[in-house]
């Protein structure tokens, strides 16, 4: 059998994914994660005088150990299933990729398995992130300077 033979084959007899009910699955889910930090925020805000400014660090600390303790717990594993990228996307995704590669070396001792591995799957996103940060202030800080846009 050729290669454009099998490509023919497995796309006749691969199932189609559902995408509508997936797209409505993770809309739900990441809703609700994005409610609930909303709550924990509004709750910085009403017990501990934070404003709507300082209560964000606070805000996305809580929700980034809020999934650590559920992927610690096997439970995150179960909402991302359901999920899909509802519950990938959100911070909590950052969390529970922080601490899986952390669970899955642990065997291997603290040092080198925990702490070689623990930024294993989101060192890429903090990478990307501050080079997109940095590109993002450097366009800013020259349409400024140049007078197109004032900030």
């Amino acid at each position: 059998m050729e290669k454009e033979q099998y490509q023919q084959l497995e796309q006749q007899v691969t199932p189609k994914p559902p995408y509508l009910k997936n797209i409505v699955k993770a809309f739900f889910v990441g809703g609700i994660i994005c409610t609930i930090g909303q709550a924990v925020s509004l709750f910085y805000m009403t017990f501990f005088n934070f404003t709507e400014q300082t209560a964000g660090n606070p805000t996305v600390a809580t929700m980034v150990f809020f999934a650590m303790i559920l992927t610690g717990l096997g439970l995150y594993k179960k909402i991302g299933q359901f999920g899909g990228a509802g519950s990938a996307v959100p911070v909590t995704g950052f969390g529970n990729a922080v601490i899986s590669a952390a669970i899955e070396h642990k065997s291997e001792g603290y040092v080198l398995g925990v702490g070689g591995n623990l930024f294993k799957l989101a060192g890429s996103v903090v990478l990307f992130g501050v080079v997109s940060a940095f590109f993002v202030a450097l366009i800013k800080y020259i349409l400024v300077t140049l007078g197109v846009v004032s900030w």
